[in-house]
């Protein structure tokens, strides 16, 4: 398994986590954004009455309502990018990474209106009547590419256990269980049912509940999210101030926080961003696909509110909350991740500017650095080490307090081998101070407001709702895409093995999907987006086609024209 995790590691090291990356997503979004003459400022207050039903008309063909269709692409992209991915983002990257992600929503409000729009207009009704789309039917009906067709509909059956599936289930089940106690078996178990019954019914039971969880889940977050702001309300001006500052220049050291350079920054935000709200990658397509709407581009219009409403409402409340109560550059107690760890050789400290400013060069990936893996031993004695020579880095931060436990809270004592900077005892817990990530982060900072330490209740809650909504979505993307494969007969062996593969992931090492995960998101996104952009007259005249018939009937002031003329 750890060979197999690696050669996905380095295929994603050419895709995902390569350097060209960002710049064709960021590229395509700000091609179209300019091409299409901003349509996600021009079509923004034209799309609230889209989706809240205004233009409607009675017998169009299709599965959902826009709000339906909305709400379930919400649920697909609202999840643990919201909440742990903000926090890795910001860990990772600092303030400037924030911004990052708020670009590549601006410009993505636009790559999901054409996405949307083009996956809209080559949709089918299937074989029990309710309709499929998304990108891998323009790709083969328009573009009579078949063969990229298939690929991009076998990226998103592995995406769909990849990121929708198994990394939601184990984050709700690792939740609930340091939080409330509960047993991660129990909890997947007792979510497998439910999300069991909601998918056997297709998207019009997955539309009925997700309307319902997305607008819940969404207040909730928002009122714990505000009661932090709020009570740290003389930190917001300087933390909005330390996001525009940083952008281009990255994130200086604070605290325990090393520093991140530009690049870091950059990288780390635009794929934080892509993971979040989805956007050019091409799932939230199938769902609109199911919309009623004889009109493509008006689908396409309500799609815009989505980055705005995942990344650039919810992820920036995520952003402040941490921000603005400071817990990321503080250094917290937590159980050491091995994957997180590494000991270099020397003494460092991060209160000398010299050691921050080497440490700060080994952890950009900076040439020649200087820093050196340690390998020798390190001698520990009733739980704590008397010898030196070396420093521990733990999510990329000095750690300080190590204490290392075996056999539940027994301190060990005895001799530590360590090889290229890797402790070679994996039977030993270490634990300590340093920064942390991802949800535990936002945890954390949830409890630095007018709640006071119930205010940590928000994040699994909020992560609960999220994430299984999340995965229910992801299941529909799914199925849809074993449609296209295969046919209606493989929708039923697949809703079967997408609810085993969820119980499975409550109690176990995720590690691998997730790296899977970052494959298949590209191998969705790079053929979505070349194909996009091979359409791009085609949207461009498909959008002149809406206006011209919306005046014609409406008026160009949205009210119904009265004698069928342009008003």
């Amino acid at each position: 398994m750890e060979l197999l995790n690696n050669l996905l590691l380095k295929i994603d090291s050419f895709l995902g986590s390569a350097a060209y990356f960002p710049f064709i997503l960021l590229g395509v979004g700000l091609f179209f954004t300019l091409y299409l003459g901003f349509p996600q400022v021009r079509y923004f207050s034209h799309a609230w009455k889209v989706v809240f039903g205004k233009f409607d008309k009675k017998g169009t063909p299709g599965d959902t309502s826009h709000f339906q269709a909305l709400s379930t692409a919400l649920s697909g992209t609202v999840g643990t990018g919201n909440i742990g991915g903000v926090a890795l983002a910001v860990f990772l990257g600092g303030p400037a990474a924030l911004f990052w992600m708020w670009m590549t929503a601006f410009m993505g409000m636009t790559t999901k209106f054409v996405e949307v729009t083009l996956s809209h207009k080559y949709r089918v009704k299937t074989e029990d009547g309710t309709m499929a789309g998304g990108p891998m039917y323009y790709m083969d009906r328009r573009l009579n590419m078949k063969w990229l067709a298939v690929i991009f509909a076998i990226a998103t059956v592995i995406s769909s256990f990849g990121t929708g599936n198994m990394p939601q289930i184990n984050n709700i089940a690792q939740s609930m269980e340091q939080t409330f106690g509960f047993d991660p078996m129990a909890t997947g178990g007792v979510l497998a049912v439910l999300l069991g019954l909601v998918i056997i019914g297709g998207i019009k039971r997955i539309a009925a509940v997700t309307s319902k969880i997305v607008p819940i889940m969404g207040v909730l977050y928002v009122i714990g999210a505000l009661s932090v702001i709020l009570f740290n309300s003389e930190n917001i001006w300087p933390s909005l101030t330390s996001i525009f500052s940083d952008a281009f220049t990255g994130s200086a050291a604070a605290g325990g926080f090393l520093g991140a350079s530009f690049a870091y920054a950059f990288n780390r935000g635009v794929n934080r961003g892509l993971f979040s709200n989805e956007a050019g990658q091409g799932s939230a397509p199938i769902a609109h696909a199911s919309a009623r709407a004889d009109e493509p581009v008006s689908e396409g219009m309500v799609s815009i509110l989505e980055p705005f409403i995942d990344t650039i409402i919810i992820c920036t409340l995520t952003g402040l909350v941490i921000l603005s109560s400071g817990v990321w550059t503080e250094k917290h107690e937590n159980n050491f991740a091995r994957t997180d760890l590494t000991v270099i050789a020397g003494n460092y400290n991060d209160n000398n500017d010299a050691d921050r400013n080497v440490l700060y060069q080994f952890l950009n990936d900076k040439p020649d650095n200087g820093v050196q893996l340690f390998n020798g031993e390190i001698r520990v004695e009733n739980g704590r080490a008397v010898t030196n020579g070396y420093t521990i880095l733990h999510a990329r931060s000095i750690a300080e307090d190590v204490q290392f436990i075996v056999a539940g809270e027994d301190p060990y004592s005895g001799v530590l081998r360590v090889e290229d900077g890797n402790i070679k005892k994996e039977d030993i817990v270490i634990r300590g101070k340093s920064l942390v990530h991802s949800a535990a982060l936002t945890s954390i900072a949830f409890s630095k407001g007018y709640f006071g330490a119930a205010g940590e209740y928000i994040v699994p809650i909020g992560l609960l709702l999220f994430a299984f909504s999340t995965a229910i979505a992801w299941s529909y993307y799914g199925d849809r895409a074993i449609v296209y494969l295969v046919g209606q007969k493989g929708v039923m062996p697949y809703r079967v093995i997408y609810v085993a593969g969820f119980f499975w992931a409550s109690f176990s090492d995720t590690t691998l999907i997730w790296t899977l995960s970052a494959v298949a998101i590209v191998l969705m996104t790079l053929p979505n987006l070349f194909g996009i952009l091979l359409l791009r007259r085609e949207m461009k005249d498909t959008v002149k086609e809406y206006w011209t018939d919306f005046n014609r009937e409406h008026g160009k002031d949205g009210s119904a024209a009265k004698d069928g003329k342009d008003s």
